[in-house]
């Protein structure tokens, strides 16, 4: 079994205030559970209106899988964050070995 994670920084230039903000953030969260059924949440304190960090998990037994799936997460959430008016600065994901991870638990 394999586990994909993603961290993904968003800009949102367009965001004048926290309720702003959470719009764009909320509605890009749904979107993606909606569509791709990976698991999301906000990683970062709300500091700044116009910035926000996202984390994004999937589980598959097969890593093509999950490397394809990614993929496609990206390209959609770049284009979500567009119409919005958000900006995605970076996005990055990596796997994670549940067997391994296990071990570490006691």
């Amino acid at each position: 079994m394999a586990v994909a994670q993603a961290f993904v920084e968003l800009r949102i230039p367009a965001a004048h205030s926290l309720k702003d903000r959470r719009m764009v953030v909320r509605s890009i969260k749904d979107r993606l559970r909606q569509r791709f059924n990976v698991s999301v949440a906000e990683l970062d304190e709300v500091v700044l209106w116009q910035s926000a960090t996202l984390g994004i998990v999937s589980i598959s037994g097969s890593r093509d899988y999950l490397r394809g799936e990614m993929a496609l997460v990206e390209q959609s959430l770049t284009r979500m964050a567009d119409e919005l008016g958000a900006v995605v600065e970076d996005c990055w994901w990596q796997f994670l070995d549940a067997d391994e991870a296990s071990k570490d638990t006691p």
